[in-house]
Order: C-alpha cells, then structure tokens, then sequence
C-alpha cells in the first residue's frame, strides 16, 4: 500500500471513531452590551400613531414638522412621517415668503404637488401660516408703500426738508426739553389707528408755555422769502392750543411765532400751515412747540415740513396712513385667498394667526416699530392695519375656505411666560368680540428637557378653561445652554425622554377630551449643525442618522396616557 492510501485510512477511521462519541455544546456565553439591549426595547415599540386611543381621541391627530422635499423625495423620511404620524406641517414652503413672487403673485405648484402627494398617503397637511411677521416678502410688501417718485417735469414743486412719523427709535430730527415726559403710544395708537405716536406730557401748568418745549430739526437754515409748509397730526387728552416759535437751534430762541398757534383735543386732527419767511425768522433751523400752559398728553403723529421750489425738481409723495393701510389690505387678502383657495381640497386646519404677543409686553401685539435691525423677511402687517389685521385674517380665511376649516391662532414662550399665554387669551376674546371665529389655540412649546413642569401644568389649564381646540403645534426639546448633541450625556438622555412623556401625558390629562386637536412634533430628528433652528442641538426623536433615541420612548409612553 502506498503512503498516500495509508494516510487516508488513517483519516477514515479516526472520523469513524469519533462518530461514536455524543456531542457536547461548550458552555461558552458572552453578555449582550447593555447600550444594544436598550436600544433593541426602543426599537421594539410601534409606530407613534398607534399608541393613540382613537375611541377616546377620535379627532387627535399626531403630527410632525417637516420639509416639503423631505416629504416629495420620497425617502426615508417620507416613510418615517407616514408610519408614526398623522399630519404634516410644512416649516417654510407655505409661508408668505416662500410662495408670494417679486410682482405679488404666488407660485404654488410645489405645495400643490405636496398636498395631493400627502392625500394619497393618507396624511392630512396643517397650513401653516397666514397672517405672520416672519419668512414674508418683505421686499415686496414695503415696495408696495413706497413714496411715488415724480421726476421733474419743470414746473414748481414742495420738496420734503424733513419728516418724523415715530415708528423708529430715529430721533435725529427732533428733541425735547427736561419738562418734557417723552415716550411713544403703542403700536396701533398713532393717527387712524395706524403705527405709533410721539407722546409728551406736560404734568403742571407752568410759568411760561416754553417752559416745556417739542422741537423739530432740520437743514439748511431758512432764508428771506422762501416758503414753507409745516403739516402735523395732533391730538391731546384735554383740549389745547400752543404756539410755534423759530430757533435757530433747538433752545436758541429767535422769534416768537413762526408756524402759528395749534389747536388739539383728544380726537386726532390735522394741522397744515404754510408760511413765507420773514426778516424775523431767518437763520432759524428748528420749529419749538410750546407746550407748558396745559397740563395735558400731547399726541404727535406723521410730521412733514416742505420747502416750496418755484423751478421744481424730483418730487417724492409719500402715502399716507391711510393708504398704506389700503394697500396692505388687499395684499394680505390677495395672500390669503389664492392660498387658501389652492389648498382648500386637502387643507381642513390652518394657522391662520401666527405669533401676535410681544414678548416684553406681553399684553400687547408684538411690533417693529422702534427697531433698527429687522431682518430681510419681517414685516409686521399690525404696525400698518392696526390691532384688527387679525381680525381680517380670521375673516378673510373663513370666507375662502371651506365652512368647516378649523383656525388656529399660535404662539410660543406661553408655557415660559404665563402672563403671555394670559395677553394671548385675552387678544383672541377681543377679536371674537368683534367678529372674528377661532376656533384653536396653538402653544409651540420649544421647551428645554428642565422646563418649570408647575408652569406648563399652569398653562395647559389656562388654556383649557378658554374651551377652544388645543394643539401643542411645534413641541421640540433641547437643554439648557444649548448644549450641543456631541456634550449629551445617557443621563440628560433619560431626562429628556422623561419630559417628553410627562408634556405629552399632562396634555391627556389636562385638556379634556373634546378640546384635544393634536400633537405635532415639530423637530423629528435632532438638529444639524449647520440648522438655523436650534442647530446641533439633539431636540428630536430620531438622531440625524434616523436610530431612534429614548424620547421616542418618551413620547410614545406619554401617548399611550396611562
């Protein structure tokens, strides 16, 4: 036999021999690593939606704050909004700002294609939003009350030396003296309820009427003969007169009457007066309005003084108040209408009001009045058609919707600042009052995973004695410091996921059953860093790489509400 053959006997029957033997398993075990196992419970649970008791919240929808090429790409977050939430709501795409056009039209095939694209999915689509100071067209807006400039055609024209409407902090062209109480109305106050007023009070009748002085500024001096016309809309809580004096500069007395005597009384009037410069007045660059015989509040509102030129030049016409608030008004209805009229087969709730409270006063409507640094898309539609732009939006939606639309009116800090949450409530008794029908109250509820939970206990039952449809409309959750996703430790994790919950079921447990519209989570997934909302910071459910974190566990044991 040769070796080869030798070698594989051998082989045969040292495996025939072990085949005799019974099999016996090592005992060999290796722990599952506890990050793993935590992770295999979070992704064990169910899609979101399915965790709602649709007996006991038949109207409850659960949505998500999302993009409109997230949703039309059909990727994974496409699939991840249809299995865990109800409704959509768009971040930007139907703002005023995404939609309305340089010449005012809108361009709305993308969101068309959103709202048909999100119906067959069976998803229902928020609007969001209407009537808002933020993501608007600014340029447009404050094209359309622009001043009309009028070249010169040769003839004689009254060319602008200076103007003063108070609706910015600018106060260049005017001061007062010591007796002087200054300040502004708020916004809405000023003459036809249009924008804000100077407001002066003289506290005591004094020796002398300029013992409290307004006074007006402007360059060059004026010369011998020369024409000018003072314009002023004036009123004062009792009824006054005061005299104009000219001064070379503000304090400096050169004649004792220059523009005439004012009359005012506590409702609003317009003062024009054109005068021809006189011996007495030249060299004067300020107009001084005597103020101290009456112990009064005095009222300034849209003040212009014009020089008469014989041989003319470019004219510049501003328009007035009143036909801003004109212009305005069939912008924001031409706005809401085609909007509305374009969504209405698939869009059923609309924030139709968006933000109104300032936050510093938080019983009044928020403003820009006074602000030098407003960003390229703010414009605050009330500073223009007053308190009431609200109400029309109301209106207007009302008229070109469908009948059973259901309207929101939203804001944020509400759980922060409980007197805002008050201003809000208040503001909407007032437009229902003068006609108005809201149906909803949105609280956003950008809150930080150690939020005053008294507070937010406080706010839900605010808002639920008002009777109105609840919605937590844009419920994210970061931590204090704006600690980014990177410093995020298991334990800020777990109390993260634990304030989920806890908001979610005081929702349930404090807003009664027929009041509860719905949830959206406004920031699925935590925040890239490169994100003008909350970048970097993890305030969703899912990580950027779309794995599931604990406040997913958060909301989903908040939701089943037991």
């Amino acid at each position: 036999m040769k070796p080869f053959y030798k070698i594989a006997l051998s082989i045969a029957a040292s495996v025939a021999l072990a085949s005799c033997h019974k099999y016996e398993a090592l005992d060999f075990h290796v722990d599952q690593p506890a990050t793993f196992a935590a992770q295999q419970e979070i992704d064990a649970y169910e899609g979101l939606k399915t965790y709602v008791d649709r007996n006991a919240n038949p109207k409850f929808k659960l949505g998500a704050g999302i993009s409109l090429q997230q949703y039309l790409s059909k990727g994974v977050m496409y699939r991840l909004a249809n299995s865990n939430f109800d409704e959509i709501t768009l971040g930007y795409e139907m703002k005023h700002g995404a939609v309305v056009q340089a010449d005012g039209n809108l361009s709305l095939t993308n969101v068309k294609t959103l709202l048909e694209t999100a119906t067959k999915a069976g998803i229902s689509v928020f609007g969001h939003t209407l009537a808002w100071h933020a993501n608007q067209n600014a340029t447009y807006l404050n094209g359309l009350i622009a001043p009309v400039v009028i070249p010169s055609t040769g003839g004689p024209t009254w060319d602008l030396v200076t103007a003063a409407d108070f609706e910015t902090d600018n106060a260049a062209n005017y001061q007062y003296n010591a007796n002087a109480i200054a300040g502004f109305t708020a916004a809405g106050e000023g003459a036809k309820g249009v924008g804000r007023a100077l407001k002066i009070t003289n506290q005591s009748v004094r020796t002398n009427d300029w013992d409290t002085q307004l006074f007006l500024k402007f360059s060059p001096a004026v010369k011998l003969g020369e024409k000018y016309e003072l314009k002023i809309d004036v009123r004062s809580d009792a009824p006054a007169s005061f005299g104009t004096q000219a001064h070379v500069t503000a304090g400096a007395y050169k004649f004792y009457d220059f523009f005439g005597t004012i009359s005012s009384t506590p409702t609003w009037t317009t003062y024009t007066k054109e005068v021809t410069i006189s011996t007495e007045m030249i060299t004067s660059g300020a107009i001084a309005f005597n103020l101290g015989k009456t112990a009064t509040t005095y009222y300034f509102d849209n003040i212009s003084l014009k020089k008469y030129n014989p041989l003319g030049g470019v004219t510049i016409i501003e328009k007035t108040a009143e036909e801003k608030k004109t212009l305005l008004s069939a912008a924001l209805e031409k706005w809401i209408k085609e909007m509305v009229t374009a969504s209405k087969d698939h869009v059923k709730s609309w924030d139709v009001v968006n933000e109104p409270m300032d936050d510093g006063k938080p019983a009044e409507l928020k403003t820009g009045v006074g602000r030098t640094n407003l960003a390229a898309d703010e414009f605050y539609w009330q500073d223009y058609l007053g308190k009431d732009y609200a109400l029309k939006a109301f209106q207007w939606a009302r008229q070109y919707g469908n009948p059973t639309d259901i309207h929101f009116i939203n804001d944020y800090n509400l759980e922060y600042s409980l007197d805002k949450c008050k201003g809000l409530i208040a503001y909407v008794k007032y437009l229902e009052d003068k006609g108005a029908k809201i149906d909803g109250i949105g609280t956003q509820m950008h809150i930080v995973a150690t939020s005053d939970k008294a507070k937010i206990e406080e706010m839900f039952k605010l808002l639920a004695a008002t009777g109105k449809l609840i919605k937590i409309s844009e419920l994210d959750m970061g931590f204090e410091g704006k600690l980014q996703t990177a410093q995020i430790s298991p334990q800020q994790y777990a109390e993260q996921a634990e304030m989920y919950k806890y908001v979610v079921k005081k929702y349930f447990e404090l807003i009664p059953a027929a009041q509860r519209y719905g949830i959206t989570i406004w920031a699925p997934q935590d925040s890239p860093a490169s994100s003008s909302w909350r970048g970097g910071e993890p305030i969703g459910l899912w990580t950027e790489g779309f794995v599931r974190k604990p406040a997913y566990v958060g909301v989903a044991e908040g939701l089943k509400n037991k």
